[in-house]
């Protein structure tokens, strides 16, 4: 599986992530790579050993767990450590990120059922005399999706797999967040349809159907309507590979796994005999309020551009760094709240427009904006060359595209 966003958005600032190709082939061919999970590990070793360490400033502790009061555990030896805070901690739990891995399932799950996290697929080889026969996939969000596609990719027929899917999802056409020159009309131009919609919406269904007739927001099945957005991303072609999938499942979430049938909210259903179930109900982050992110003694980071982590994060390093008094910096990082459903949506775009005309107005930040490499648009914008017309005039609605947004949206909240 790979990242949802191009390699170019993620990772830390004074580092690429990837060789900035675009890919030929697959699901996502014609547009920027994605980083696979492997490429994703590899890179963080390299930024922990070859970048942080080498400073002398940096101390890891690998394996260990924060208890509280400086208090590491380490989780290996069992050994407690002391740490002394000079200024602050980094409280990133807030969002509690959760995984299929780790994470407490909401449902039973009877004795001989075979179910697993979406990890565990690669090593079904080792037992071939337990090969499944059929796979039910359960959640509908991007991890649901993204294990469907892997066993399509692997071999599976669409006939084999059940997708379990209480509630459709929007999200975002990836060829509108695409960095560099060659995608400015759909990256730029994508961007200005994407604030005439927000500035034109009567409401949040208005919204959703008009971003999705300009091409920006996609849907699997035109026979659902989605109430659901949690801003996952996906190409054209891996729209097309979902929608093989025909039995799929809306009897609401699952209750229970009995060996030879699933109970769901809206009843039950049987499942044939070989079955493996695959457990994708994590949610990636758990739907918290904001929260200050300067906070007396902690900085809590949060998302104050989505869906973009990693420049939210850099961002908030950049502020700590330069601002002074958390008042200042709390008025240029207001969390931005992560929605659930479609009605969600309009608080968070209305936030994230309201971040980005705070640094606007900040000369030293968005000059770091500019150039700082996790944004990727700013560079699409700054390179434009004075006689490319129809870019100017692009970038020229910008602003006031951006104004009537806020307006609307506030009316619509």
């Amino acid at each position: 599986m790979t990242l949802h966003q191009p390699s170019a958005f993620y990772g830390v600032a004074s580092l690429p992530l990837g060789s900035g190709q675009i890919d030929a082939q697959g699901l996502n061919a014609g547009l920027y790579e994605l980083a696979s999970g492997a490429e994703v590990s590899a890179y963080f070793e390299t930024v922990m050993n070859r970048v942080l360490l080498p400073t002398g400033r940096v101390r890891y502790l690998p394996f260990s767990n924060h208890v509280g009061d400086g208090r590491i555990v380490n989780l290996v030896s069992g050994a407690e450590i002391q740490v002394s805070i000079g200024r602050k901690i980094i409280d990133s739990t807030y969002l509690a990120t959760s995984v299929p891995a780790t994470h407490t399932r909401k449902f039973a799950v009877a004795d001989g059922v075979r179910i697993v996290p979406p990890g565990e697929l690669p090593h079904l080889w080792r037992k071939p005399d337990a090969m499944p026969r059929h796979y039910v996939v359960l959640g509908a969000g991007k991890t649901g999706m993204d294990t469907i596609l892997w066993l399509l990719a692997a071999g599976a027929t669409p006939s084999m797999i059940s997708w379990v899917a209480p509630r459709a999802s929007w999200f975002f056409n990836r060829s509108a967040v695409q960095p560099g020159q060659a995608f400015f009309e759909q990256c730029i131009g994508g961007q200005l349809r994407f604030l005439a919609a927000l500035g034109a919406a009567s409401d949040a269904a208005d919204l959703f159907a008009r971003l999705e007739d300009c091409g920006y927001m996609q849907r699997i099945s035109r026979d659902h309507w989605p109430e659901m957005f949690h801003y996952a991303i996906a190409s054209t072609a891996e729209v097309r590979e979902l929608q093989r999938i025909t039995d799929v499942i809306r009897l609401g979430r699952v209750q229970a796994l009995e060996q030879d049938r699933m109970l769901l909210d809206g009843g039950s259903r049987a499942t044939p005999p070989g079955t493996l179930f695959i457990d994708c109900t994590a949610s990636a982050v758990e739907r918290r309020p904001p929260v200050p992110v300067f906070q007396p003694g902690k900085i809590v980071p949060q998302m104050v551009r989505v869906p973009q982590p990693a420049f939210s994060a850099a961002l908030i390093a950049w502020v700590e760094a330069h601002v002074e008094g958390e008042a200042a910096q709390n008025a240029l990082t207001m969390a931005v709240p992560l929605p659930d459903a479609i009605t969600d949506f309009p608080r968070a775009a209305l936030v994230n427009l309201f971040n980005q005309g705070a640094w606007s107005q900040h000369r030293e930040l968005m000059q770091w904006i500019v150039n700082c490499r996790l944004d990727g648009f700013a560079a699409v914008m700054r390179d434009v060359q004075p006689h490319e017309a129809d870019k100017i005039a692009i970038l020229q609605q910008l602003r006031p595209a951006a104004m009537a947004a806020m307006a609307n949206l506030q009316r619509l909240l």
